[in-house]
């Protein structure tokens, strides 16, 4: 499909993230001169194409024979013209072709900006991903070594509780048997006594 300056001119662009890129009026203006261009050669070669067929076709004609001297001045004048305006044409098709070869060019080097752009976003987001993910690491690994020695003081703490309570219990136990000793001790000693005695 052979471009037009109509595809220049609805020709959209994708916005390039994370940077500014060139300035889109510079740019739209740049491309109206290109257009304006395109369309004066266009014109240009039309009206070129039309004189070569007319030229065709006068020469193609029968000559005159009343002048038959005219012939061959019109016939070696007419073509310089048409080598002139023919060199014209391809100059300015040359000009188009330089002037999409920039476009292609530049359109390069933007992409392969952004795709060294993208490879850099993600080998340093994979970096920062890299870092977290370490110091995620370190820290639980600090937690479960802080839980591990609240444990192992727990368990101290609730082993000194059970000996105290052990401990606990046996004194009470001793004591409370004791207490009983003396009374029985008491009871036995004071069998004789009246209640009377004791005061109740």
């Amino acid at each position: 499909m052979a471009l037009t300056p109509d595809d220049v001119v609805t020709k959209q662009f994708q916005h390039v993230r994370f940077k500014d890129g060139f300035d889109p009026d510079e740019v739209d203006d740049f491309l109206d001169e290109i257009v304006v261009e395109w369309r004066k050669a266009l014109a240009e070669n039309e009206e070129l194409k039309a004189k070569l067929a007319a030229y065709e076709s006068g020469a193609s004609a029968p000559e005159p024979a009343a002048a038959p001297a005219a012939a061959p001045v019109v016939e070696t004048a007419a073509p310089e013209p048409v080598v002139a305006e023919a060199a014209a044409v391809s100059t300015g098709a040359g000009a188009s072709a330089g002037i999409i070869e920039l476009a292609q060019r530049l359109h390069d080097e933007h992409v392969a900006e952004g795709i060294a752009q993208r490879d850099q976003l993600i080998s340093e987001a994979k970096s920062q991903a890299a870092a977290i993910v370490t110091d995620a690491e370190t820290r639980g690994r600090e937690e479960l070594a802080k839980l591990d020695r609240e444990r192992s003081v727990l368990e101290t703490r609730i082993t000194e509780l059970r000996n105290f309570e052990r401990d606990y219990r046996s004194q009470l136990r001793s004591y409370i048997e004791g207490k009983l000793r003396d009374l029985e001790t008491t009871a036995t000693s004071s069998g004789s006594t009246p209640v009377s005695a004791i005061g109740l």
